[in-house]
C-alpha cells in the first residue's frame, strides 16, 4: 500500500494531475468533498455543528473548542481513509496531517502568476482584473488555513517531497513524474511500517475521541501517544478523579492492561478561560 499527497495553487492542474494520477498507479483519490462528508457524520453523532473551509474562522471562533473538534475530526477521516492503502489525497493539509507515517510521498504544484491568471480567466470567464482577485483570495484563504491549523507556510517547497512548476508541464507528465520518483523514493522498508503506524494513529485518535467526545472528561491539552504496544496520556487535569477516568476509557479501548501510562497533570487550580 502507498500513500500520496497533492498541494496545490489555484489553477495549478492539481486537480487534473490527481485524475491522471489516479490513472497510471490505479489509486484511490480522496477529495475534499470526502473528508468533509466523515467529519459531517462524526459531528452529527456527537451532536456538534462544525464548518471550516480554507480559511481561518472568526475573532471570537479562536476562542473556542471548534478549531481542535475540526482538527480531530479531519485527522480521523484522513486516518480512515489512509487506512485503506492505495490513495491519493487532494488538499486540506494532509501532507501534514500525515508526516508522521512512513511512506507517504507529498506533492506541491505551482505555476507562474501569468499563466495562473490566463487559466483562471478561460475557465471563469472573466477578465484580468477579476482572475487576479479570484488567485488572491484562494491563496489568502490557504495560506490562512495552514498557518492557522499548522502553522506552517503553505507554499514552502520544504515541506513537501516534490515541488513542480506546471506553467509548461501537462498533467500527464506531472503524473509520470510523480509515479517514477514515489517508487524510487518510498522504500519497501517505509511501506512495511506504514500501516502499523497507521494503526497506531488510529488508536490515538480513538482513545482522545473517547476521553473527550464519548465520556466528556474534562481534560485539558489532552494528548495521546501510541508507540508499539505503549500508550500514554498527557494533559492537565483539576482532580485526580478525572485523570482516573481518562485512564480507565485508555484501558478500555486499547484493551491494553499493562502498557497504558498516564502522565496527565493535575492542577487543581487550572481553569480555562471561557
Amino acid at each position: 500500500m502507498s500513500i500520496i499527497t497533492i498541494s496545490r495553487e489555484l489553477a495549478a492542474l492539481g486537480d487534473e494531475t490527481a485524475h491522471e494520477l489516479t490513472k497510471v498507479l490505479n489509486y484511490r483519490l480522496v477529495e475534499k468533498n470526502d473528508l468533509e462528508t466523515r467529519i459531517k457524520c462524526y459531528a452529527e453523532a456527537d451532536n456538534r455543528k462544525i464548518k471550516y473551509d480554507e480559511t481561518k474562522p472568526g475573532f471570537f471562533a479562536s476562542f473556542s473548542h471548534d478549531r481542535d473538534d475540526y482538527l480531530h475530526y479531519l485527522k480521523t477521516a484522513v486516518l480512515e481513509e489512509a487506512e485503506e492503502g492505495n490513495c491519493i489525497f487532494l488538499g486540506r493539509g494532509t501532507p501534514l496531517l500525515l508526516n508522521q507515517i512512513p511512506g507517504v510521498f507529498s506533492v506541491f504544484l505551482a505555476a507562474p502568476s501569468s499563466i495562473r491568471i490566463e487559466r483562471v480567466k478561460n475557465y471563469f470567464h472573466c477578465d484580468e482584473r477579476r482572475a487576479r482577485q479570484i488567485i488572491e483570495q484562494s491563496d489568502r484563504k490557504r495560506e490562512t488555513f495552514h498557518s492557522y491549523f499548522f502553522d506552517v507556510i503553505w507554499k514552502e517547497a520544504g515541506n513537501y517531497h516534490l515541488a513542480l512548476n506546471t506553467g509548461h508541464l501537462h498533467p500527464e507528465v506531472c503524473a509520470e513524474i510523480i509515479k517514477y520518483l514515489q517508487k524510487r523514493i518510498v522504500t519497501k522498508e517505509a511501506i512495511a511500517k506504514q500501516l502499523v503506524r497507521i494503526k497506531e494513529l488510529r488508536l490515538e485518535q480513538a482513545i482522545l475521541h473517547g476521553i473527550i467526545y464519548e465520556k466528556g472528561i474534562s481534560i485539558h491539552f489532552p494528548e495521546v501517544v501510541v508507540s508499539g504496544d505503549e500508550i500514554r496520556l498527557y494533559g492537565v487535569a483539576n482532580s485526580q478523579v478525572l485523570a482516573e477516568a481518562a485512564l480507565a476509557t485508555a484501558l478500555e479501548i486499547s484493551g491494553k492492561t499493562d502498557s497504558v501510562m498516564s502522565e496527565i497533570q493535575i492542577l487543581h487550580e487550572y481553569s480555562m478561560i471561557p
